[in-house]
């Protein structure tokens, strides 16, 4: 085997390699991020005589999964699931909310009130579509020929799924 055809197969092995290597980091969906948010609310205080809540938060950021694409079904001229949903995955992050509760009696406060959510997994498939043509399949009756039929549609409603988990404290 000549010295070229071997750096070759040694630089297609090496690329074998990377991308087994990189497939399950690609495809782990437990690391998904997000975007921390702090509600700036500081400004709120010196306009109105009022203790503003403070709130800490996060915006999850949807990674797209693979689609179920068109597959054939016998007796219809158009596949199924002709526009597919696509599967999004994410993870709603910890939110922490909290509001002083000011004494009616007297000076100073009383609590603070706080309302928590621990981070989920969200995973949501959008809508999809199924259409059929207003033609039939060719018929061995008719010659070949195709019959007229009602045409139809379908509409895939989009499914939302996840587990917030949230507590309400005074201390």
């Amino acid at each position: 085997m000549k010295v070229t055809a071997r750096g070759s197969v040694a630089a297609l092995m090496a690329c074998m390699a990377s991308a087994a290597a990189a497939a399950p980091a690609a495809a782990d969906t437990s690391a998904v991020p997000a975007v921390p948010v702090t509600l700036p609310t500081e400004s709120i205080e010196t306009a109105l005589p009022v203790q503003v809540p403070s709130l800490r938060t996060g915006v999850p950021v949807p990674v797209p999964g693979v689609p179920d694409g068109p597959r054939h079904v016998t007796g219809r001229l158009l596949p199924a699931r002709a526009l597919p949903a696509v599967p999004l995955a994410g993870q709603l992050p910890e939110t922490l909310l909290e509001l002083p509760v000011e004494n009616p009696l007297g000076e100073g406060n009383l609590a603070v009130a706080s309302a928590a959510t621990e981070a989920s997994e969200t995973k949501l498939r959008g809508p999809g579509a199924d259409l059929d043509a207003p033609l039939s399949p060719p018929r061995p009756s008719m010659l070949g020929l195709t019959a007229l039929q009602l045409p139809a549609a379908g509409l895939d409603a989009p499914v939302l799924r996840s587990n917030p988990v949230g507590n309400l404290l005074v201390r």
